[in-house]
């Protein structure tokens, strides 16, 4: 692998250029091609980052011998067939979230990067912060003993337009896909994947979820409760309650402010970790870290992890009646 990964970025919304600006920020990484659905769109994207090489569709992007690694920052629904197409190609990815629509596209996804050898990454960027590095080791050092409850909650205003991707049903929109797998991410990575699940939603007038809760339960006997919207903005905290002592984490996808350490004798600690950046490099960081180790998944975040995770996604889904198109 050579010295510095050179990134391709398919798709040119508000997410891919977030990326692009974060890559600046790596010294073994750079962006060189981008392609999209129309060379307006790519040439548009290409002036605003410096990008040189501007493809129309994605099988050109894939095709392209300058690039070693492609970000995928297209629509939930397009996520299986540009993995597949670059995969195909031979170009590692890095596959933004949600992953796929469904466990059954994940599968697939999973198996074309196994049988063909390249490497494939959920973009679950904020598992690579520093602060969720530090939640992991203080987990795992035992300091709040064993896990007894996890709390989270992730809610944001996006949009009230029934044309907009986060309320289209064709486009795997709702409060679930886009915005409730970072909690499902984040109760995975602590607890695993739950033994029992009950999940509760509010409809959008679209048929897509405005507002979901979970209850998860683990044959450990520990309980998380999760909770997402796309209509409000919510606390966006969360807590980890263990047999020793608790962490809370004022803004737990971010990252930016404190997080606070309280044992049963009442000591506590603040918790504090360095951010640059939109955070987003962390993951690319990880990619080239992997690809010249010449590993084909991240120990961070695993393909089977993905995999279970959309899983309890497809299960949340099916309590709450969320069925896409041709599903």
């Amino acid at each position: 692998m050579a010295e510095r990964i050179r990134w391709g970025i398919a798709g040119t919304g508000v997410i891919a250029a977030a990326f692009a600006e974060d890559l600046r920020l790596l010294d073994d990484a750079e962006l060189v091609a981008v392609g999209s659905r129309s060379q307006q769109s790519a040439d548009r994207f290409g002036d605003a980052h410096d990008v040189a090489r501007r493809h129309v569709g994605y099988d050109a992007l894939a095709a392209d011998p300058e690039v070693d690694a492609i970000y995928v920052a297209v629509p939930h629904t397009g996520h299986e067939e540009v993995t597949l197409t670059a995969l195909a190609a031979g170009k590692a990815v890095l596959c933004e979230k949600p992953f796929a629509i469904n466990a059954a596209q994940t599968e697939r996804m999973v198996a074309a990067a196994r049988a063909a050898g390249v490497f494939l990454m959920e973009a679950m960027w904020v598992r690579f912060l520093p602060h969720q590095i530090g939640l992991r080791e203080l987990v795992a050092a035992g300091r709040i003993g064993e896990i007894r409850s996890l709390i989270v909650d992730r809610g944001e205003v996006l949009s009230a337009d029934p044309a907009h991707r986060v309320l289209d049903p064709a486009l795997g929109g709702g409060a679930l896909l886009d915005l409730g797998i970072y909690p499902v991410s984040f109760a995975s990575m602590f607890l695993g994947t739950p033994d029992r699940i009950a999940a509760f939603a509010t409809e959008a007038a679209t048929g897509v979820d405005a507002q979901t809760s979970a209850v998860f339960g683990y044959q450990s006997g520990a309980q998380a409760l999760i909770s997402t919207a796309l209509d409000a903005r919510t606390a966006n905290t969360a807590s980890i309650t263990g047999t020793k002592g608790r962490i809370d984490i004022v803004d737990w996808a971010d990252g930016r402010l404190p997080a606070k350490l309280t044992l049963l004798d009442g000591t506590t600690q603040n918790l504090e970790f360095p951010r640059e950046g939109k955070g987003l490099r962390l993951q690319a960081a990880e990619v080239g870290r992997c690809l010249r180790a010449g590993e084909k998944e991240s120990p961070v975040m695993p393909l089977d992890e993905t995999l279970s995770i959309m899983r309890t996604l497809d299960l949340i889904r099916e309590q709450i009646g969320l069925r896409y198109p041709g599903e």
